[in-house]
């Protein structure tokens, strides 16, 4: 298998596709139009990027059958181009959460005590104890969070330690218990500091982003980035935090309209702490001419979320995992842009001798009789004498249809139809009227 990695990758991560036998074409400088013919004239299978675009015309250059996102985020890979041309698209979920989370408790620690001014000044010559003496401190305060992934979760357990309030909201929602606390996080209790007994949750879910800017003090955004949560933080939630509160975002540029934000910055002295912006540079080095970055209490650092020794390590070990995995079982994991809903209507299951050939008459029937499959598995009993196929439909197959599909091959045992998604008691029914 060729791979082509066309970002900066780290060397355990090189070493490691070749360790699994792949063929590796290491060139971190190829953007667009050299991309492309570096796709077509490698005839690579894989690509691997990290902030690299990666357009219709690369994937159109070659054969390419899997793209890694060498990250969490996939918005710099065109998917809807990728999903036409059924190459799959896998991501590194989870790998940097902590090198996020880290930078994002950071730069809250830099608004609360304006750290990058007192360096600033000092570096002036300028002792300016009296002003920089002024904080409001963490403890006790009230962390909004949007978006409670991975490194949402990093967040909460690091405000936690910080003896902090939590108000949380999820795009996808968040399951609790019973006594409101996230089930992925039931340590999210505060604790009586004389008997160490629970005594209630520091964290509340909070139904819309707008709920979670009215409880904060810091809101801070962790969500990815697609069509639903694009300028997510707009005006409305803006303007529902309090006067002077802190926002930080080191998740993307485009879920933040940044004209509401610097709006917020003049009109309600919000201070706010970014890592991403509405346009960067394509390159590691070059101008950056942003103007919220020249607002007062702003403070910006380079998109460097991720930028940790530890979480490079991590998705480097786990690009080489999603490529292996492909290379001997031609699974792909962590796969963004199968489908999660398709056309299909009915499951056919054909029980049937593992034979040569039992497969291909069905489809031909199918064929013929314009019903399309949409997905379809076929599992193999001990001994490899029998197998199961269960096939996907977009409609169910009259009856005629199923009779020609019974007659098609000899080594049909049986055929039961059901709707996708009916209760066990519709399939045993459905598979009792329908057995032939």
């Amino acid at each position: 298998m060729r791979v082509l990695v066309a970002d900066k990758f780290e060397k355990t991560g090189l070493e490691g596709l070749q360790d699994i036998g792949c063929d590796v074409i290491y060139n971190p400088d190829l953007k667009e139009d050299s991309l492309t013919a570096a796709v077509r004239e490698s005839g690579a299978d894989v690509l691997v990027v990290r902030s690299t675009k990666v357009t219709e015309p690369m994937l159109d250059a070659g054969h390419l059958s899997l793209v890694v996102r060498a990250g969490a985020g996939y918005d710099n890979i065109d998917m809807e181009a990728a999903s036409q041309r059924g190459i799959y698209v896998a991501n590194c979920p989870g790998k940097n959460s902590v090198a996020v989370a880290e930078l994002a408790f950071g730069l809250i620690l830099a608004l609360d005590r304006r750290i990058p001014d007192n360096v600033a000044d000092l570096r002036a010559g300028k002792w300016n104890k009296k002003e920089y003496s002024k904080s409001r401190g963490l403890h006790g305060r009230t962390l909004g969070v949007l978006g409670f992934g991975n490194i949402g979760q990093e967040m909460a357990r690091r405000a936690q330690a910080f003896g902090m309030h939590l108000a949380i909201w999820s795009e996808m929602g968040v399951e609790v218990d019973r006594s409101g606390l996230p089930i992925d996080m039931p340590l999210l209790v505060r604790l009586r500091p004389s008997s160490g007994y629970p005594v209630e949750p520091f964290a509340e879910v909070c139904q819309t982003p707008q709920e979670v800017a009215e409880r904060s003090d810091i809101l801070s955004v962790h969500v990815g980035l697609n069509d639903r949560t694009r300028k997510l933080v707009n005006a409305d939630v803006l303007n529902r935090l309090k006067p002077g509160s802190f926002f930080v975002n080191t998740a993307r540029g485009e879920i933040v309209d940044y004209d509401a934000l610097a709006a917020a910055v003049k009109e309600r002295s919000l201070r706010v702490a970014l890592d991403v912006y509405g346009k960067e540079p394509a390159t590691a080095q070059g101008e950056f001419t942003d103007p919220i970055v020249q607002l007062p209490n702003v403070y910006g650092t380079h998109h460097i979320g991720a930028s940790t020794d530890q979480a490079q390590d991590a998705i480097a070990s786990e690009t080489v995992r999603v490529v292996r995995a492909y290379q001997e079982t031609g699974r792909v994991p962590n796969v963004v842009n199968l489908s999660r809903k398709t056309p299909a209507t009915h499951v056919m299951v054909v029980r049937h001798r593992d034979q040569p050939g039992v497969l291909a008459s069905i489809f031909d029937v199918l064929r013929d009789a314009a019903v399309n499959v949409q997905e379809t598995e076929n599992i193999v009993f001990s001994g490899a004498q029998a197998a199961v196929a269960r096939i996907n439909l977009d409609g169910e197959p009259p009856e005629p249809v199923l009779r020609r599909i019974a007659a098609s091959n000899p080594h049909i045992l049986d055929i039961s139809v059901v709707p996708l998604g009916a209760p066990a008691a519709s399939y045993q029914l459905a598979k009792s009227q329908s057995t032939w």
